[in-house]
Order: C-alpha cells, then sequence, then structure tokens
C-alpha cells in the first residue's frame, strides 16, 4: 500500500507543476478528467488517503497506466460512480 500512496503522490505532483493547470489549480488540490466526456474535477489531495479512492488509482493504474496527455489524471467511470465515491469524504 505504502508504493502505490507513493506512485499516486508522485503522479499527483507532476499533474500539479504541469504548467497548463499550476495557475488555475488550487494549492492542496489536482486535476482529475472523469468519464467518457471527461469532465474536470478539482479535488483535494486529501483524497488520496481514502481508501476507496487509492483502490480506483490502483486498478486504473493496472488497466490503464498513468501516461495521459492532459496533464491531470483521466478515471475512465462513469462520473456518477466517480461523484459517489468522492462524496463520502
Amino acid at each position: 500500500m505504502g508504493i502505490r500512496l507513493f506512485n499516486a503522490k508522485r503522479i499527483v505532483r507532476r499533474i500539479l507543476l504541469s504548467p497548463e493547470t499550476s495557475s488555475i489549480v488550487p494549492k492542496g488540490h489536482f486535476v482529475v478528467y472523469v468519464g467518457e466526456t471527461l469532465k474536470r474535477f478539482v479535488v483535494p489531495i486529501s483524497y488520496l488517503k481514502n481508501p476507496s479512492f487509492q483502490k480506483l488509482l490502483s486498478h486504473i493504474e493496472e488497466e490503464y497506466g498513468f501516461n495521459h496527455p492532459m496533464g491531470g489524471l483521466t478515471i475512465p467511470c462513469s462520473e456518477e460512480v466517480f461523484t459517489s465515491l468522492t462524496a463520502c469524504d
């Protein structure tokens, strides 16, 4: 679990340092693109401590990898699933 959290932190750090997102994302947050329409969500970094969010990130990494050209993390689940997961925090 520590390795996965480290990978997630590394990815979020890369996203936050991206020139196209750093000026529009509040400190302590990162960008996530969700669903087929790639709806943009700005979520707190504290979500990385949420076991459900960690599990989702691990599944995405195994299935799709984290190399995305948009400068944010792409999560290929429905918006409804994502919002229900993040509403629990």
